[in-house]
């Protein structure tokens, strides 16, 4: 069931310049004796009628308007193409790295709760804003969390142990044991064994907060648009100064663990896509890291 259209626009301020109609993308407006007017069924709820008229005829009801933050003030004002320096974007970008090392000192929740408000900032796929989000504020919660996902990988080990059922599942499941086993079973003994004798945190680093970020299965991509608003959080975190680290034994053992998804409170229509460990770093770096060369394939199709 399409949703109603909630947008408004105010006739005796509508200057009839057109802009509107130009940049909506699911044709919801056109023009009627020089006046823009709603004679579409379907809106996305985009805002940009919104955010381009120039008089302010137009109104979105679905939309709250410009996001508030409670940690740091914003310009509401639109940054125009081109008008941010490309170099100084690129730097925050290269200097987020993954921090595995933190200081006690907890995480605010009003940061909390704007890293959110930083991640919805993301595009979704036909805009359908389907983000959940689920934080744990107390590093008290983080190994609540932290003991229960121990306890699936060590579940987990034990299957993977027998060599008889690695050969079962690699006929009928593609070897998923197999290439757990190969690639992951020492790793993760050597974590569990860290963290059941010498409290060591292998897999939040010592994290005093987190945060899960997943879709609604209505969503067009769901997965995507989780992914999309993680990496807005990674940034924002930064800017903060915060570190973050994406933590990916959490997302898998959320996804097939039951037991671990009622634990979370996850209903059975959403999907965990990604997991932040966030804290105060107790790291600092000197230089940014380069990365593996890639060469991109330029795909002159109609040559």
């Amino acid at each position: 069931m399409k949703p109603p259209v909630t947008t408004r626009i105010d006739a005796e301020q509508c200057s009839g310049c057109g802009l509107c109609v130009q940049v909506c993308p699911s044709e919801t407006l056109s023009m009627q004796e020089n006046k823009a007017v709603v004679t579409g069924g379907y809106c996305l709820d985009c805002g940009h009628c919104e955010a381009v008229c120039p008089t302010g005829a137009v109104s979105v009801a679905a939309l709250a308007g410009p996001t508030e933050f409670a940690t740091f003030s914003v310009n509401d004002r639109w940054l125009p193409f081109g008008a941010f320096d490309t170099g100084e974007l690129v730097r925050l970008m290269r200097s987020r790295r993954s921090c595995r090392n933190y200081t006690d000192q907890p995480v605010d929740r009003a940061q909390l709760s704007d890293l959110v408000r930083i991640g919805i900032t993301a595009p979704s796929g036909t805009n359908s804003q389907g983000w959940i989000f689920a934080i744990l504020a107390e590093r008290n919660d983080v190994v609540a969390l932290g003991n229960r996902v121990a306890l699936f990988f060590k579940r987990l080990n034990h299957l993977a142990e027998s060599s008889l059922l690695r050969f079962l599942v690699k006929i009928f499941k593609k070897d998923r044991l197999g290439r757990y086993y190969r690639n992951y079973y020492k790793t993760v003994r050597h974590g569990l064994k860290q963290w059941e004798r010498e409290g060591r945190d292998t897999l939040f680093h010592g994290s005093t907060a987190a945060i899960l970020v997943g879709g609604k299965a209505g969503a067009s991509c769901p997965a995507e648009d989780a992914l999309l608003a993680t990496q807005n959080i990674l940034l924002g975190a930064h800017a903060m100064g915060l570190g973050s680290c994406l933590i990916g034994f959490v997302v898998e053992a959320v996804r097939h663990d039951p037991a671990l998804r009622k634990f979370l409170e996850i209903p059975a229509d959403e999907e965990i896509y990604s997991v932040i460990a966030l804290g105060h770093p107790a790291e600092f770096y000197q230089k940014v890291a380069g990365r593996k060369e890639v060469t991109p394939r330029f795909l002159d199709l109609f040559s």
